[in-house]
């Protein structure tokens, strides 16, 4: 893997100063006076974007940062790719909008996306695009099993992120923010996740029997467990924004032979793992499976431009003509751009990259582990968390993972936050970066947790960790769809 595939890109982070610097803190101001409360990456990342390319971004105070947030997944190539600028902008002179009208460029992307699902999967799949966002892509999984089975529960799992929409938010573990929403989406029942360092059901990684799977087993073949037969189970095979967990493989194939005995469809959220993510194009072709519905969004373009589908075995295709439509299903451009962002990932073997870099990822940052306050240093390909916890009582350390990211801002990385209480640093690099950044990134991580965690040399012994600002709080963190 050479730097060719991110021409152009700088060599290395350079930050100047403090942070905001006076131009960011500018635009900041300007847009928390003029911007919804519900704005999220600037209050922990305080910084005005005005350029990026590869790995890199550059804020309008001329500061350089290592993107390892990649526009939450979408930026499977990294930032201004140039070939996938071009082609984008032949498209925008051809046609950028087309509805659900066949076009040559979504002709050729349906081909494309089907040719990276295996022969006998691609021969049944379906297609459905949907609104532009994985939310939505979700609602339509939802909404197609429903009419197929005419039942009406789902089944979710605790920790799992499946958009901000309605439905989509009740499909989602975390609770604060459906507090303030009332009557959310009924009939969703969540069972525990594989979360091994954290158990849902309180055993030890060494007594554990897949209980997760039992019980969900037991739940759904009780005849007195209060549970009706669901219109599908939803799973994320990492679950991204719940901590960055990779589900255990037993785990997840028992989950599928118990939904294919009982009849009830298997929708794999792909949304955040798709599209090379975690070193397979969808991360279900590393446990075995074959779901009934994959949703898939992010990173469908390579570069950003919004698009997102269902594909689904052809046998639930029972809905109607408009039974789910939405006016910006025909994005052009994000066509033509998918096209070629499989053409690059086939030429310049992205998904071995992809592999390379996490198994780069997981030597540098297994050191980690040797700081108490480290849980546990855990991800597939290039989708990693560092979850960092009390030592004594188990607590999520919020106040550190905060102050981590900070640490690691101010020396030249972004990274994001996610799990229980915001307290897994997280990283989503662009797929093809390259092994010089991926080592500089680590050794900033490294150095921010060292430099953060309680027992760092510099702390005294009455050392507390940092308090999360209000406006950090859990519930409040970036999470899209």
């Amino acid at each position: 893997m050479t730097s060719s595939l991110q021409p152009g890109t700088p060599r290395g982070p350079h930050v100047r100063g403090d942070l905001p610097g006076p131009r960011s803190a500018e635009l900041l101001a300007r847009q928390e006076q003029r911007e919804s409360s519900a704005r999220t990456y600037p209050r922990h990342l305080p910084i005005a974007l005005a350029d990026g390319a590869g790995s890199f971004v550059r804020d309008v105070d001329g500061n350089v940062f290592i993107d390892f947030l990649a526009g939450a997944g979408v930026l499977s190539l990294g930032h201004s790719h140039p070939e996938l600028v071009r082609v984008v902008a032949r498209q925008l002179d051809v046609l950028s909008h087309g509805l659900d009208f066949p076009t040559p460029a979504k002709d050729e992307f349906t081909e494309a996306q089907l040719s990276m699902l295996a022969p006998e999967l691609r021969e049944r799949t379906k297609v459905h695009f949907c609104g532009p966002t994985g939310a939505n892509a979700v609602e339509a999984a939802v909404k197609l099993c429903k009419i197929a089975t005419g039942r009406g529960d789902i089944v979710s799992f605790q920790g799992a992120f499946h958009g901000s929409t309605h439905a989509a938010m009740a499909l989602s573990g975390l609770v604060s923010p459906k507090e303030p929403v009332r009557n959310g989406m009924p009939g969703v029942h969540f069972f525990p996740y594989s979360y091994c360092s954290r158990c849902p059901v309180g055993l030890t990684p060494d007594s554990c029997a897949t209980n997760c799977a039992t019980y969900l087993e037991h739940a759904l073949t009780d005849s007195n467990g209060g549970i009706p037969l669901p219109a599908a189970v939803i799973i994320e095979l990492v679950q991204g924004e719940g901590g960055t967990i990779p589900a255990r493989t037993d785990f997840v194939r028992r989950v599928r032979d118990l939904t294919r005995a009982l009849g009830i469809p298997l929708i794999a959220d792909e949304v955040q793992t798709g599209c090379g993510r975690t070193g397979t194009w969808f991360a279900f072709e590393q446990y075995g499976i074959e779901p009934d519905v994959i949703v898939a969004s992010k990173a469908l373009s390579g570069i950003g431009l919004p698009v997102a589908l269902i594909l689904y075995d052809e046998a639930l295709d029972v809905w109607s003509p408009g039974a789910h439509i939405g006016t910006f299903r025909g994005n052009q451009l994000a066509f033509a751009a998918g096209v070629e962002a499989i053409r690059i990932m086939r030429r310049d073997d992205v998904l071995g990259n992809v592999r390379r870099r996490g198994e780069q990822l997981a030597d540098r940052l297994a050191g980690l582990t040797a700081d108490p306050w480290v849980r546990d240093v855990r991800g597939r390909g290039l989708m990693w968390g560092v979850e960092l916890a009390d030592p004594d009582d188990g607590r999520p350390a919020t106040g550190i993972a905060s102050a981590v990211q900070a640490h690691a801002l101010r020396h030249g990385l972004i990274v994001e936050r996610g799990g229980r209480d915001d307290a897994v640093v997280r990283l989503l690099p662009p797929l093809n970066v390259t092994p010089d950044v991926v080592d500089t990134a680590c050794s900033i991580l490294v150095d921010a947790v060292s430099a953060c965690s309680p027992r760092a040399p510099a702390r005294h012994a009455g050392f507390a960790p940092p308090e999360p600002a209000p406006d950090a709080r859990p519930g409040r963190r970036g999470a899209t769809r």
